[in-house]
């Protein structure tokens, strides 16, 4: 049986961006404030475009407006902590557990039509429509997702399932993105613990190339590629991290990045909405653990990307897993995408996937 999924605290920020608020089940209700501020009101129509690459058929988001958004402010000025007086934060409350509203300098909005097509065969250009949210974890400023008591934790996990699932019900949007950008080393500009989702109009490269590898699988060896990836790394053992009734976690075959870890539930499913209640408990502590070894690996936080792999519940292929992973491939050193990554999307990497996952064991609690 799929679980319940938590019934947020909605309301509007100051220019009409919507809020969500989400808390434990049996809490009370958040209480959502008045934003005061003085926002001029969203655009109605996308204010964003999305240009085809002639040479790969990738799309690019052009999204100027963002050169504006929020870099680095002090701790008193921080977009994400609560503020009960509604006059410096997007968050107007007294306190919350976790909150959820639509991107202030989004790179997608609005639900307009996608566009007329084709310029000519080298010019593609559509409106960039779609949704772009943040997500708070917690309301603490100098918190991590690593320290979040598990109930949290399984909470985020549960907020992260109820968006996929009310984003995904828009007839503009085809995948839906949950990730977390973690440390100045990765790019973020503010240090508050929240992620971030993407409701594309189109699927990303990335998962193209994934689903066309899973097309090809089923057609040559009459199986499902992530099906099998999972049974080879449970076979082998010489990659796995943690193996519990649930959930499997195991640094991959091909590591690209000096950390990376791929963690897949035991039952195909397609999305977060898709997991049982022991299925999402389970998840969300095997997640917990491998963050909390990835900051005793150098004794010290580690920056990381943690990117969710989601599919549509009608999806001919896809499972739901996640992949995280960190540029650091030392305790002072990190690993730069240089000429053969960044130019040619072809990897090298200094560490053996087995030594990933020998120093990944040391530390797991």
């Amino acid at each position: 049986m799929t679980r319940h999924s938590p019934t947020p605290t909605r309301g509007a920020l100051a220019d009409g961006r919507e809020i969500l608020l989400f808390d434990l089940p049996g809490a009370p209700q958040p209480v959502l404030g008045v934003d005061h501020r003085s926002l001029a009101p969203r655009p109605a129509e996308p204010v964003t475009t999305v240009r085809r690459d002639p040479q790969t058929g990738d799309r690019v988001i052009i999204a100027p407006a963002r050169q504006d958004r929020t870099y680095k402010p002090v701790k008193s000025m921080c977009p994400l902590c609560p503020d009960p007086e509604g006059l410096s934060s997007e968050v107007p409350v007294e306190d919350y557990r976790v909150a959820v509203f639509e991107n202030r300098f989004p790179s997608l909005a609005g639900t307009a039509a996608p566009g007329p097509g084709p310029v000519d065969a080298l010019r593609t250009e559509t409106a960039g429509v779609g949704r772009c949210e943040v997500v708070c974890f917690t309301s603490d400023h100098d918190g991590a997702f690593a320290r979040l008591p598990h109930e949290h934790a399984r909470l985020v996990l549960d907020v992260w399932a109820h968006r996929t699932a009310e984003l995904l019900a828009r007839p503009e949007v085809e995948e839906v993105y949950c990730f977390e950008n973690r440390g100045e080393e990765i790019g973020v500009t503010l240090p508050h613990p929240h992620g971030q989702i993407y409701a594309f109009p189109y699927r990303t490269p990335r998962t193209e190339s994934i689903v066309a590898r899973a097309e090809d699988f089923r057609e040559r060896e009459g199986g499902d590629l992530f099906e099998a990836i999972l049974a080879a790394e449970v076979a082998d053992g010489t990659r796995l991290l943690i193996r519990t009734e649930h959930t499997t976690a195991f640094v991959p075959y091909a590591a690209k990045w000096p950390v990376e870890v791929h963690v897949y539930p035991n039952r195909h499913v397609r999305n977060l909405s898709e997991l049982t209640e022991a299925e999402a408990d389970d998840l969300a502590a095997v997640y917990l653990a491998l963050l909390r070894a990835f900051d005793a690996l150098y004794d010290a936080p580690l920056p990381y990307i943690a990117s969710w792999h989601q599919y549509r519940p009608d999806a001919e292929e896809g499972y739901l897993h996640a992949e995280l992973f960190s540029i650091r491939r030392s305790a002072d050193k990190l690993k730069y995408l240089a000429g053969t990554e960044s130019g040619r999307d072809a990897f090298v990497t200094d560490k053996t996937p087995e030594a990933i996952a020998d120093g990944l064991r040391a530390v797991i609690e």
